[in-house]
């Protein structure tokens, strides 16, 4: 049985949180996007693991 970590969702969360703290500063929206991709790509990572 494979264990799921329950909490790897919260990966996602970070990304957008990282990605508004950049948006913030910068005033570009591609920020937020970046953040939240990069959020999915360690969540999914951490998922298939």
């Amino acid at each position: 049985m494979k264990f799921i970590n329950k909490n790897s969702g919260n990966w996602i969360g970070i990304g957008v949180a990282l990605g508004a703290v950049f948006f913030a500063l910068t005033r570009e929206p591609v920020w937020i996007a970046v953040g939240v991709a990069i959020g999915a790509a360690i969540d999914w990572t951490y998922r298939k693991k």
